[in-house]
C-alpha cells in the first residue's frame, strides 16, 4: 500500500467510505489493522466495529503483544480502577452463578438485551497502541468476572464483555465527523429539561438543562455542543452534492420504551444507555450491527404519502442559517463553553461544577486556540503538580476531544493581561512551552493556569481529499501536501486518482468546507493557495476545528442564485409597482437584483425573487427590523418545490401550528411534526401566519392540510385558503384539525376529540392519512354600519364596511358579551390562560357575574331571514350555527324532530338560527338539561343592530356599531378530513414519536 495515496474502501453500514488517515496500523503483511486486535490475513470491514461480520476469526489478543507495528505515539489506555465490578449492574446481566453487587460503571453496554454492545465505539488512533485493557475485577468475596475490556479514550464512557466488544459499531466522537456523507448543521432551540434521554457526545443522561436539536433527534449537554458533528437531516438540495436517491439517516439511541429490531424483532431500546439505532426519516429500528442488513435506501416509512421528499426541494443557502432556512424562531446561542460568566464550561463532558483541586494537583484552563482566547471559552483539567509535559498535554487534548498526534502539539502559557491575550490571538506571543515538570513559571494559586493549545511547524502533511460527486468509487484519497503545494497542484494530482483524469483541471475546483455543529461554511480556494500555510491557519484558530474540516475537489460550475423572501405586514390594497416602490424607499432594494415575483393585496404581503446571495441575506436582516406606516415587517426564507419530482402517489401535509394555543403543547407539536416530517412543510402561525406556507405548495398538484389549534385558528387559515384558492394548483385541499382551544366545536364535530391531551403525533400523522373526506359550508359576514345613528349632530361615525368568514357558529349578546370578558382577560395576563381547565374556569366566573344582566336583546335588534321579517321572543342571545356544536360540545338545537324545520347538517348550506335567555339558559344547554330557542332555518339573514352590540364570530369577540349583518353563503363548501371511526393500523414497521402515549381517544359527539 502506498504510503501517500490510501484507497482502501470499506462499508460503514451499507455506505462506502474509506479507512481514516491515522487512525490504524499497518501489518507486515501490508494491511491496515487496529493495533489490539490478532490478526489473521482478513481486514475487518470498519475497525473492529464490525469486525465479527467481516472477519469472524478475529479476536482481541490481549496475552501477547500484536505481531505488527505500531504507528508512533505512546499508549493512551487509561488504567482501570480496582474494584470496579458488578459489570451487570446498569445493563449487562451477571454471568451464570456471579452474585450481583452494588458497584458498577456509569456507562455499561447493553449485553443481553436485545443490541450487544450498542455504547461506544472502539475506534483507534495512531496514539492508541492499545485502546482496550483487559481486567478481571473480583466482586467482594466472589469470582472473577472474566476479561472487561474498556475503551482507552475516557471521553467515550463506554466498557463492555469482551463477547459484546465485536459488535460495536458506533463512531467515537474524535472520528465521527469523518465518517459523515453530507455536512448538515443542526439548529438547537431554547435549554430544556428532557427525562430519560442521553448526550449524543459524552453518551451521559441528560440531568441538568439540556438542548436538542428542531430537525433530528439529537441531544446535547450544552458544554458538548463544540463537539458534536454536523450530522443533522438534509431536509433540502442545496447545489452542492445533490442526489435522487435518499438512503436511511440513522441515530443512535433515545429510542422509546419497548422498540424492537426491524431485523431480529428482538429489544433494541434501553433506558440505561445509548442503545439501537433509528431512521430519523422513516422511523424504522433496529439494533446497530442489524441495521446492516437493511437497504441503504429510504421509503420514509408509514408516513410515506404525507413527507415531503428532500429532493423534491431546493433552498440555496445564501448565507442564511438553519433556522432562518426553516422559519424557526432563533434562540439565544447556546454558549460553547457552558454557563459561566467568563464563558468557561465544566472540566470535560461530565459537567462537574469546578471545585478546589486535591493536596497534591492543580487546576489549568485549556484553550484550543484564538478564537476560544477571543471568546473566554476554554476546559478546565485537574493533574498532578509533578504531572510530566507529555502527561498535561493529552489531558489536554481529551478534553478538547482533539485526535491528532500529541507529538505534532505543545501548550504554551496564555500571558494574564489582556493585551498580551491580543497578541496570543495574533500569533506572536513568545515561544514559550510548557516546563518538563507540568508547572507555570511564577503561576500563583489564588487563579488556574491558563494554556493555549498549539501545532508545531510542519514541513509536509497528509491530507484527505474527498470528490465532491456522490457516484465514486473511493470516499476519498490521501495526498502528501508540502510547502510547494497549492490548490491547483493538489486537484491535478487528486483527479487521477479518482478516475477523472481525461478532463481538464480547469473544471475542476478545491473547496474548503467547515462543518460546525451549528454552521456548515464552504469556501472555495484559489488556484495559488498554498495548502500547509492554509492548514497551519486553521490550526491557529483552533485546533480541533481541523478535524472537522474537509477538503473537496468540485466541479465548476456556476449554480444561479434564486432566493424567495417572503414579505408581510405591509399595506394591503396596493399595486405591484406601489409595493417595489414601498420597498426601494424602506431597504434601499436594487432593482438589478430583486423583483417582486408574486403580490398578495389583500394580505399585505409580496414574495421577492432575489438573484444574489449577499443582497437577500442584507435585505433578509434589514427588514427584521423594519417598520412601514407604524407596522412591523415579516420576513421569512421560502424554499422552492420541486412539484414535478413528487411521487405519483403523493400527497404531502402542509401543517400549521399555533403555538400560543394549547399552553406549551403547541410549541412541542411544532417540534415533533419537523421531526417526523420535513420541516419545510411545517409553518408557525405566529410568524408570518398561513400564507408563506400556502405560497410553497401553491404548485403542489395535490396536498392536505392539518391545523394545530382552536377554532379561530382554524378559521384563520379557511379564510387565507379562500383567498388564495385560485392561485393553487390544488384549489380545494382537505384540511383535518389537531384542536388546541379551549372549545374546539369543530374538531369535536370531526371526531378530532375535545383537545389535545399529549397524543403520539405520529399517530395523529397516521390518522390524518385514514381519515375521511366531508364537505362543509362557509359564509360571508358582511359587517355594514353606514347606517348608523345616535350621534348628537346628526351623523354617525360610521366604520368602514368589513367582511368576515364563519365555519362554527356567529353569536349577537349575551354569548357574545361572555367570550369579550373573557377575551380582554386573557390579553391582561396571557400567562396564566395555558390551561384548558382554567380558562373553562374563567369562563365560569364571568358567566356569574353577568347571571343577573338584562338588556332586552329582542328590542334591540331586528331579524329577517330569505328577506322576510321574523318576530324575536325575548331573548338575550342571538346565535347563528352552521355546526352541530357549541360552547364546548353543547348541542345548541337540540335532537328533537320539529316539522318546521329539516334536519340539520354543516354541509346542507341551511343555518340554524336560536336564540338563549340568559346565563343560566346557558348553563343548562351546557349541561345538557334544555336545548335553545329554534326560531329560524336559513341561507339568508340580514340583522339591523339599533344599538352597538358585542357580536363574536367562531370565538373572536369585538363589539360592533349599530348597522347592518347579512349572512350568506361564502361559495364552494370546503373539504374537511373526519377522522375515521377505527383506530390507526397499527403497521409492521412502528415510527415512534417523542412520547409513548395511546392514540387520541375518538369524540363524535353526535
Amino acid at each position: 500500500m502506498s504510503p501517500v495515496v490510501e484507497t482502501a474502501q470499506l462499508f460503514l453500514g451499507l455506505h462506502k467510505v474509506a479507512w481514516p488517515a491515522g487512525f490504524f496500523v499497518t501489518s507486515e503483511h501490508g494491511t491496515a489493522m487496529p493495533a489490539a486486535w490478532g490478526h489473521q490475513g482478513l481486514p475487518p470491514r470498519w475497525g473492529c466495529a464490525c469486525v465479527a461480520e467481516a472477519a469472524p476469526s478475529l479476536r482481541p489478543d490481549a496475552g501477547s503483544p500484536p505481531p505488527w507495528e505500531v504507528a508512533q505515539g505512546p499508549s493512551w489506555a487509561a488504567p482501570v480502577e480496582e474494584g470496579l465490578a458488578g459489570m451487570w449492574e446498569e445493563g449487562c446481566p451477571p454471568p451464570p452463578g456471579e452474585p450481583s453487587v452494588g458497584r458498577g460503571v456509569s456507562r455499561p453496554c447493553l449485553h443481553d438485551r436485545g443490541d450487544p454492545g450498542a455504547a461506544c465505539p472502539p475506534f483507534f488512533s495512531r496514539r492508541t497502541p492499545a485502546c482496550f485493557q483487559s481486567f478481571s475485577p473480583k466482586p467482594p468475596g466472589g469470582a472473577s468476572l472474566g476479561p472487561i475490556w474498556r475503551l482507552g479514550w475516557p471521553v467515550c464512557n463506554f466498557m463492555s464483555h469482551e463477547k459484546c466488544l465485536k459488535h460495536v459499531r458506533t463512531p467515537c466522537t474524535s472520528v465521527a465527523p469523518s465518517l459523515v456523507r453530507v455536512a448538515v448543521a443542526h439548529c438547537f432551540g431554547p435549554r430544556g429539561l428532557y427525562k430519560r434521554k442521553f448526550c449524543g457526545v459524552c453518551r451521559k443522561v441528560l440531568e441538568a438543562p439540556a438542548l436538542r436539536c428542531e430537525v433530528c433527534e439529537l441531544h446535547l449537554h450544552p458544554d458538548c455542543v463544540p463537539f458534536a458533528c454536523s450530522d443533522c437531516r438534509q431536509c433540502h438540495q442545496d447545489g452542492h452534492q445533490d442526489h435522487d436517491t435518499h438512503h436511511h439517516h440513522w441515530r443512535e439511541g433515545n429510542l422509546p420504551s419497548g422498540a424492537r429490531c426491524e431485523v431480529c424483532r428482538k429489544a433494541c431500546g434501553s433506558s440505561d444507555v445509548l442503545a439501537g439505532v433509528r431512521c430519523e426519516w422513516c422511523g424504522v429500528q433496529a439494533h446497530s450491527v442489524c441495521s446492516a442488513a437493511l437497504a441503504p435506501e429510504c421509503g420514509f416509512g408509514r408516513l410515506r404519502s404525507l413527507v415531503l421528499p428532500p429532493a423534491c426541494v431546493r433552498l440555496l443557502p445564501g448565507g442564511f442559517s438553519k433556522t432562518q432556512s426553516f422559519r424557526i424562531a432563533e434562540a439565544a446561542e447556546p454558549g460553547e463553553g457552558g454557563d459561566g460568566a467568563d464563558g468557561s464550561a465544566a472540566a470535560g463532558p461530565g459537567r462537574e461544577t469546578p471545585v478546589a483541586p486535591e493536596s497534591g494537583k492543580k487546576t489549568m484552563k485549556i484553550f484550543d486556540g484564538d478564537d476560544a482566547v477571543r471568546r473566554s471559552q476554554f476546559r478546565l483539567i485537574t493533574v498532578p503538580r509533578l504531572a510530566s509535559a507529555e502527561e498535561v498535554l493529552e489531558a489536554a487534548l481529551r478534553a478538547h476531544h482533539i485526535p491528532e498526534d500529541p507529538g505534532h502539539l505543545e501548550l504554551r502559557p496564555l500571558p494574564p493581561s489582556s493585551q498580551a491575550c491580543d497578541a496570543w490571538a495574533g500569533g506572536k506571543a513568545e515561544s514559550a512551552v510548557i516546563s518538563e515538570e507540568g508547572r507555570s513559571p511564577g503561576s500563583g494559586e489564588a487563579t488556574p493556569e491558563a494554556w493555549v493549545i498549539r501545532a508545531l511547524p510542519r514541513t509536509q502533511e497528509v491530507l484527505k481529499i474527498y470528490p465532491g460527486w456522490l457516484k465514486v468509487g473511493v470516499a476519498y484519497v490521501s495526498v502528501r501536501v508540502t510547502q510547494q503545494s497549492t490548490a491547483q497542484s493538489v486537484v491535478l494530482e487528486v483527479l487521477p486518482l479518482l478516475g477523472r483524469q481525461a478532463e481538464g483541471p480547469e473544471s475542476f475546483q478545491l473547496v474548503e468546507v467547515a462543518m460546525g455543529c451549528r454552521h456548515v461554511q464552504r469556501t472555495v480556494l484559489a488556484d495559488e493557495q498554498p495548502l500547509l500555510a492554509r492548514l497551519r491557519d486553521i490550526r491557529q484558530v483552533s485546533v480541533r476545528q481541523l478535524s472537522q474540516t474537509r477538503f473537496y475537489v468540485a466541479e465548476s460550475r456556476n449554480v444561479a442564485a434564486h432566493i424567495s423572501l417572503f414579505v408581510g405586514g405591509l399595506p394591503p390594497g396596493l399595486a405591484p409597482e406601489e409595493y417595489s416602490s414601498l420597498l426601494l424607499e424602506a431597504v434601499a432594494a436594487e432593482a438589478t437584483t430583486v423583483s417582486v415575483s408574486h403580490v398578495y393585496s389583500s394580505q399585505g404581503a409580496v414574495v421577492l425573487d432575489v438573484t444574489c446571495c449577499a443582497e437577500a441575506e442584507r435585505l433578509y436582516t434589514m427588514l427584521k427590523g423594519t417598520a412601514v406606516r407604524g407596522r412591523l415587517l415579516t420576513a421569512l426564507v421560502l424554499p422552492d418545490l420541486l412539484h414535478a419530482r413528487l411521487p405519483p402517489d403523493s400527497r404531502p401535509l402542509l401543517v400549521f401550528v399555533n403555538p400560543k394555543s394549547g399552553g406549551l403543547k403547541g410549541r412541542d407539536l411544532l417540534c415533533s411534526f419537523r421531526k417526523l416530517l420535513n420541516p419545510h412543510q411545517v409553518f408557525d402561525l405566529t410568524n408570518g401566519g398561513p400564507l408563506p406556507g400556502l405560497h410553497v405548495f401553491s404548485q403542489v398538484p395535490c396536498f392536505r392540510v392539518l391545523v394545530c389549534g382552536g377554532d379561530g385558528t382554524v378559521g384563520w387559515v379557511l379564510g387565507a385558503l379562500e383567498e388564495t384558492r385560485h392561485r393553487l394548483a390544488c384549489p380545494e385541499p382537505s384540511v383535518a384539525i389537531l384542536p388546541l382551544g379551549t372549545g374546539n366545536d369543530l374538531g369535536r364535530v370531526l371526531r378530532w376529540g375535545a383537545g389535545y391531551s399529549g397524543e403520539d403525533p405520529f399517530s395523529v400523522l397516521l390518522s390524518v392519512d385514514e381519515a375521511d373526506a366531508v364537505l362543509m359550508d362557509r359564509w360571508t359576514i358582511l359587517l355594514d354600519a353606514h347606517e348608523a345613528g345616535g350621534a348628537e349632530n346628526g351623523t354617525a361615525d360610521a366604520e368602514p364596511p368589513k367582511i368576515v368568514q364563519m365555519s362554527n357558529y356567529c353569536g349577537i349578546g349575551i354569548d357574545a358579551e361572555l367570550s369579550l370578558d373573557f377575551h380582554q382577560a386573557r390579553e391582561e395576563e396571557p400567562g396564566k390562560f395555558t390551561s384548558r381547565l382554567h380558562n373553562k374556569g374563567v369562563y365560569v366566573r364571568v358567566g356569574l357575574q353577568k347571571i343577573s344582566h338584562s338588556r332586552g336583546l329582542h328590542k334591540e335588534i331586528r331579524l329577517q331571514v330569505e328577506r322576510q321579517e321574523v318576530e324575536l321572543p325575548s331573548i338575550e342571545g342571538l346565535i347563528f350555527i352552521n355546526i352541530p356544536s357549541w360552547g364546548s360540545g353543547a348541542d345548541l338545537w337540540g335532537s328533537d324532530s320539529d316539522a318546521r324545520f329539516e334536519k340539520p347538517r354543516m354541509d346542507d348550506g341551511l343555518l340554524e338560527v336560536v336564540g338563549v335567555t340568559g346565563v343560566v339558559h346557558m348553563g343548562q344547554v351546557q349541561g345538557g338539561l334544555r336545548s335553545g330557542i329554534r326560531i329560524a332555518q336559513g341561507s339568508y339573514f340580514r340583522v339591523t343592530l339599533l344599538k352597538a352590540t358585542p357580536v363574536q364570530v367562531d370565538g373572536e369577540p369585538w363589539i360592533q356599531a349599530p348597522g347592518h349583518l347579512i349572512i350568506s353563503a361564502a361559495g364552494p363548501k370546503v373539504h374537511m378530513l373526519r377522522k375515521a371511526k377505527q383506530k390507526p393500523r397499527r403497521p409492521g414497521t412502528t415510527r415512534d414519536a417523542r412520547v409513548d402515549a395511546a392514540p387520541a381517544p375518538e369524540g363524535d359527539p353526535r
